[in-house]
């Protein structure tokens, strides 16, 4: 393996096809053509230096046209994964190679899951087993000393080459290989990519020198959408640490909920659910969302809202422990809370107080959307009284709702976000996703976590435009 050229002493590869991006007339966007001057030599006619230069220039605009198109791709790309995706297919179009893998440099050091191009999961585990001092990825990734190329002819036969890694190019069948690093001078070094030929093969060097160039312009835009991905995680370890960590236990209950919060660059609202335990053995069940034009509020101030989410629902647990058997009363001690600490802001909220040994549920809502109750017969919505969202009156109250459920009943708790993903409507995607819950298979509507999970998976609508809003669940049933 080397970083340029192969050893003198192995034996002469396959070189790639000239025809490719890269190689046209033998000229790359890094080569000025050669023009003729007064010393050239004029026996051969006038026509041939013309010619020459003319099929320079042409290969000059081939490798500009290809190195356009190749980042005009990779310009669309929407989020990380999609980034990751273009940078291996583009590199290996302009290398004219057929598979390839990725990885980036995680915070700590070292490189993270891979990514793959003509590989599947087992080919790209086996990789990750080359020792560090054998990969070509981890030399690519190091901080001082690290390579502008690496390639290797031939990887099964190089003696460049640690033997794990000779031994892995015989297995999965790979033949020459180039790597090459994505890094910037401000953030140092970002990924690392290594594309693989099928068979012994050394690219030319037009074709090799097109490849590096742009990932020196991919990797700006990969440093761009690393920090994108590093900020949406940390947003959403932070939202999900405002959520229980797990749901309590209860005689005679099973519950099961799920989130998918909405992307960061719209989301302007934050949901939450909880499952209280009180202290006389029955248990407060809450879904709601808090949204408006509070600190850091408006689309894409996810962080704002969630905090704004967090100190809500703290409230809603205090007051559901005070005085839990009255959902009105909790809603109500909540609503004066918002108006007096969020002024600017709005929340919809259901609570309900349930005994879980006599299934009796007491419930009240305010502008939320109506929870469904799932028999063996179907299921039905729970209809609570109409009423406008906490903090828009100047006083709120509602009567609340009182029930028994039968046994083996599952009463669905959801949020907004998830009713306007089932439909085009907020009123059908509530009626497609009670439909759901009674068409899902019996084994399914026994179970509430896999119920959650499938109301989850075949409700919202393909064709709807990416979410704005948490897609929330909490299931509760009785044993």
């Amino acid at each position: 393996m080397t970083n340029s050229h192969p050893p003198a002493s192995h034996p002469s590869p396959t070189t790639a096809e000239p025809g490719g991006p890269g190689c046209a007339g033998g000229l790359t966007v890094l080569d000025p053509p050669e023009l003729p001057g007064p010393a050239d030599d004029v026996d051969e006619g006038p026509a041939a230096p013309s010619a020459t230069l003319q099929d320079r220039l042409a290969g000059r605009l081939s490798d500009i046209t290809s190195l356009h198109e190749h980042t005009e791709r990779l310009a669309r790309a929407r989020g990380l994964d999609a980034t990751l995706d273009a940078v291996l297919a583009s590199g290996a179009a302009l290398l004219g190679a057929g598979r390839g893998v990725l990885v980036t440099l995680m915070p700590g050091g070292g490189p993270g899951q891979p990514v793959g191009l003509g590989l599947d999961r087992a080919s790209l585990g086996a990789l990750e087993t080359v020792p560090a001092e054998q990969s070509m990825l981890t030399r690519l990734l190091s901080e001082h000393d690290r390579p502008e190329e690496l390639h290797s002819p031939d990887l099964a036969e190089d003696p460049a080459v640690g033997g794990r890694l000779r031994e892995l190019a015989v297995h999965l069948g790979l033949g020459g290989a180039v790597g090459l690093p994505l890094a910037t001078v401000e953030d140092g070094p970002l990924a690392a990519a290594v594309w693989f030929y099928d068979r012994p093969a050394e690219p030319a060097r037009c074709r090799r020198e097109l490849a590096r160039h742009y990932c020196e312009i991919a990797a700006p835009l990969l440093a761009k959408q690393l920090e994108s991905e590093r900020i949406r995680r940390t947003t959403e370890a932070l939202r999900r640490g405002l959520l229980p960590d797990h749901l309590p236990q209860a005689a005679g209950l099973r519950l099961a909920a799920r989130i998918v919060p909405a992307g960061l660059d719209r989301s302007s609202g934050s949901d939450w659910y909880d499952a209280i335990p009180l202290p006389d053995g029955t248990v407060g069940l809450t879904v709601g969302s808090v949204s408006g034009d509070g600190p850091g509020a408006g689309p894409g101030s996810a962080p704002g809202a969630a905090a704004a989410m967090g100190r809500v629902r703290a409230a809603l647990r205090a007051y559901a422990v005070l005085e839990g058997e009255d959902p009105v009363s909790v809603l109500g001690d909540l609503e004066l809370l918002l108006k007096t600490t969020e002024p600017s802001r709005t929340a919809t909220a259901v609570y309900a107080w349930v005994e879980p040994e006599e299934r009796r549920i007491t419930l009240a809502g305010a502008g939320h959307c109506p929870p469904v109750l799932v028999g063996r017969h179907g299921a039905e919505f729970v209809e609570t009284s109409l009423s406008a969202p906490l903090g828009m009156l100047a006083c709120w109250e509602a009567p609340g709702v009182e029930f028994i459920a039968e046994r083996g009943d599952t009463l669905l708790l959801y949020t907004e976000g998830l009713a306007r993903r089932c439909g085009p409507t907020l009123h059908a995607g509530q009626a497609n996703l009670r439909r759901a819950a009674a068409d899902a298979p019996r084994d399914v509507r026994i179970d509430p976590d896999r119920l959650c999970a499938h109301l989850l998976a075949v409700c919202p609508d393909p064709d709807a435009a990416p979410a704005t809003d948490d897609l929330m669940l909490l299931a509760a049933r009785f044993e």
